[in-house]
């Protein structure tokens, strides 16, 4: 059972164009030594997904939120709401948790150029995180939150992290590959840990 106090629930896209990010994202959460948790990590099982992610959350101390997809896409010009949904899980579980003595704690991250104000407009009472949708500036942000959480490690620098990023990406990729797409959760992670900058 992962430790709840080095886990990071990881709520972005996963789609192809994020895809960079999200894994920079994954990256940058192993290099600070922390474990990266998804709904991905449990593989096509018999429980919904719903009950999976809510899983996930609930046994993490931790969660980041990326909510650049929440914006009209395609021809019916329809946004992405799972990520907002989990978001208010992961609220709800802080809210609930308040005055122990380890309440959940979240990050949330958007372009620089977003209009969340327009569609979460409770969210406006919080610092939201704005990165420039390049792979350094996430994992500059990702790095700077994680450093400084209670449960945090001496971490490499976002710039060490970066400039090893790109290994780290290719043998993702080549996972995906030889797994037909869908790589198990625990390879991609050991990869991870296997290229982290050694201070």
């Amino acid at each position: 059972m992962p430790d709840p106090a080095k886990s990071v629930f990881i709520n972005c896209p996963f789609d192809a164009e994020f895809a960079p990010l999200f894994h920079a994202i994954i990256f940058a959460t192993v290099s600070c030594g922390f474990l990266p948790r998804s709904a991905l990590e449990s593989g096509n099982v018999a429980e919904a997904r719903m009950e999976r992610i809510m899983g996930a959350i609930c046994s993490s101390r931790y969660s980041i939120h990326d909510l650049s997809r929440c914006k009209g896409e395609g021809d019916e010009r329809l946004a992405r709401f799972n990520m907002p949904l989990e978001l208010g899980i992961a609220m709800a579980l802080r809210h609930q948790g308040r005055g122990g003595p380890d309440p959940h704690d979240w990050m949330v991250m958007v372009p620089e150029v977003h209009q969340y104000a327009r569609f979460v407009s409770d969210l406006a009472g919080f610092d939201l995180i704005k990165h420039a949708g390049s792979v350094e500036s996430v994992t500059a942000k990702v790095i700077t939150w994680l450093a400084t959480r209670p449960d945090a490690i001496a971490t490499p620098t976002p710039r060490q992290v970066s400039a090893a990023f790109p290994e780290f990406l290719g043998a993702a990729q080549r996972l995906k590959e030889e797994w037909d797409g869908e790589p198990p959760w625990s390879y991609i992670l050991k990869e991870a840990a296997r290229l982290v900058p050694k201070l």
